[in-house]
């Protein structure tokens, strides 16, 4: 079983850090406007925070999806997203995910 308020802590640091991307008006590893997939992410992890709050757990395809996904468009000097989404792997039990 996950410690709930560390799962919930991690969440809140990944929305954060979308924010802080937002803000701080990165480009896509294309170089492209990120604005939508940012968008999108900050969804997902509310949505996916309030199914894992009630699970107990992250649901192990949507955390591998959403990592391989953000992997595809994050700049790759700027690896804060990715390693939010580590916070959220790193408050559930290793043999989960």
């Amino acid at each position: 079983m996950t410690d709930k308020p560390q799962l919930n802590e991690a969440f809140d640091a990944a929305i954060e850090s979308v924010r802080n991307c937002r803000a701080s008006e990165m480009a896509c590893v294309d170089g492209s406007s990120p604005e939508r997939n940012l968008n999108r992410l900050e969804q997902e992890l509310v949505e996916e925070r309030t199914r894992a709050m009630q699970r107990g757990s992250v649901d192990k395809d949507w955390f591998q999806k959403t990592v391989r996904w953000v992997v595809e468009w994050a700049p790759e000097n700027d690896l804060t997203l990715i390693a939010a989404l580590g916070g959220i792997a790193r408050a559930r039990p290793s043999q989960q995910l």
